[in-house]
């Protein structure tokens, strides 16, 4: 798991700007989603070309999210990446990024039927659960996937991210999120991406300009109406 620890002079660019260091204090559980992003096995394990080992370490704190969550009222939405032979046309931008000999491993990799779709194992998935397939980085951008219909549609205002990666498809989502009009909050140890630099510069600019970033402890604490314990 990644080591991270929110810098000093953010948190008091935050307290100086709202007057608070978390921006996501108390919950609503009712109308709060967590959205767990790509954790599935092209992304989490070898041989894949989007393998993000560290990725597996998150899964625990994952699924005490989901379960607190639950058991609060709220829901869960598991996000799966999906790269439909189409997109090869409709995103070249994103094709012309491999070399030609990797286009095929990645899109032979993401599609239903494949391996690498499926979601990680271990991974506690409930019958209750919504289930979600987007198509680029981001699970908000047009085109992409139906998660603002299924937010929506269950009176979803508050949004707790959690995935793989970090810099990636985690903070695009949130990103966008938060311009949506989503109260959003990424989980710094719910989270995974490559490097350790990767993941600290994503968490770090996403909570000085777009939202919050609390650890699972905090988190599960504030889904309980119980103090959570925020080092200075």
């Amino acid at each position: 798991m990644h080591p991270f620890v929110m810098p000093p002079a953010y948190l008091d660019r935050a307290m100086a700007r709202e007057g608070r260091i978390h921006t996501c204090e108390r919950f609503d559980p009712a109308h709060t989603a967590l959205l767990v992003i790509d954790m599935q096995n092209y992304f989490m394990t070898a041989p894949y070309l989007g393998a993000c080992p560290e990725a597996q370490t998150i899964v625990p704190n994952v699924n005490t999210l989901a379960q607190t969550l639950r058991e609060a009222g709220g829901t869960v939405v598991w996000i799966q990446n999906l790269a439909p032979w189409e997109s090869e046309h409709s995103w070249s931008v994103n094709r012309e990024r491999y070399r030609p000999e990797l286009v095929p491993q990645r899109w032979n990799a993401m599609q239903r039927e494949h391996h690498g779709f499926q979601l990680w194992p271990t991974l506690d998935v409930q019958a209750v659960d919504a289930r979600v397939t987007k198509r680029r980085y981001s699970a908000f951008v047009q085109g992409s996937s139906d998660v603002e219909h299924v937010l929506r549609d269950r009176g979803i205002d508050t949004l707790i991210i959690t995935g793989v990666a970090t810099n990636v498809c985690c903070e695009s989502s949130a990103r966008d999120a938060m311009m949506l009009n989503y109260r959003t909050l990424m989980v710094s140890d719910g989270c995974a991406a490559s490097t350790d630099a990767e993941h600290a510069a994503a968490l770090e600019n996403f909570y000085l300009f777009f939202g919050d970033v609390q650890t699972t402890t905090e988190v599960c604490a504030r889904l309980k109406n119980r103090p959570a314990d925020t080092p200075r």
